[in-house]
Parts: C-alpha cells; sequence; structure tokens
C-alpha cells in the first residue's frame, strides 16, 4: 500500500502526523513492515489501522494487538495512580510548607486589600450612577 500525505489528509489524519509524515516521506511511501517497526515510536499505528487497512485486515490487527492493548491500558491505569498518589503528597507538602507564608503575606495585606475593595465601592458606584443617568437620558428621549 502507498500512503501520501494527501490520503491522510483525506482520511482525517491530525496536521502534527500529517506533517510528520510528509518530513519524512515528501513523496509519499510504500508500506513494509521494516519502515513500521523503524517508526514504531513516531506515528499512531492505531489510527493508521483504522483508517487505512481493509475491514480484514483491521480485524486481524485487532486479533494480534488485543492483549499488549489490554497490557498497556493496565499499565498506564497503574502509572496514573501512583502519579496521582505521588502528586497528592508533593502538594500537601507544599501546602504544609507554603501555609505560614501565605498567612504571613494576607496579614501584611489586608489594609492595602480593604483600601482597594473601598476605593473600588466607591468608583464601581460612580461609574453605575453615571451609566444609569447616560442611559436614562438617551432611553427616555427615543
Amino acid at each position: 500500500m502507498k500512503v501520501t500525505k494527501a490520503l491522510l489528509k483525506r482520511l482525517g489524519a491530525c496536521e502534527a502526523q500529517r506533517e510528520k509524515f510528509a518530513e519524512l516521506f515528501p513523496r509519499g511511501v510504500v508500506v513494509t513492515e521494516a519502515l513500521c517497526v523503524e517508526h514504531a515510536q513516531e506515528f499512531n499505528w492505531d489510527w493508521a489501522a483504522n483508517h487505512l487497512l481493509s475491514p480484514e485486515a483491521q480485524a486481524e490487527y485487532n486479533r494480534v494487538t488485543a492483549p499488549r492493548s489490554c497490557r498497556i491500558r493496565s499499565l498506564r491505569r497503574r502509572a496514573a495512580a501512583e502519579y496521582d498518589r505521588v502528586r497528592a503528597l508533593a502538594w500537601a507538602e507544599y501546602n504544609r510548607v507554603t501555609a505560614p507564608a501565605q498567612a504571613e503575606y494576607n496579614r501584611v495585606t489586608a489594609p492595602a486589600q480593604a483600601e482597594y475593595n473601598r476605593v473600588m465601592a466607591s468608583a464601581q458606584a460612580e461609574y453605575d450612577r453615571v451609566t444609569a443617568l447616560a442611559f436614562g437620558r438617551l432611553a427616555s428621549s427615543e
């Protein structure tokens, strides 16, 4: 089978994969096992199987890859769970270490925050008054 960038585009391959394909094979390429193995880490072979193979070949591909697909999903779940566990510990430690600094920051900035809120409330009230007045004048004259 010969694959080209135009064929990949017509079949809906993502732009990143099309561009990578075009960099490696600007004139397209005839697919071989050796070529696929050489580029095993570069392309989404499941997508390729689902879009480029005949229904019969897709069924065989699914039969051959099913055990590995289950294994990789299991590994991903375990790796994600471990990552989540370690990440939660790291965030807990981060929060523990930064809590005193955050509390001090809040204490020091509280007066400035209160003044900011007071000034902004006054400015917002004046803005609301002016916009209401402008709208009222214009709307009542229409």
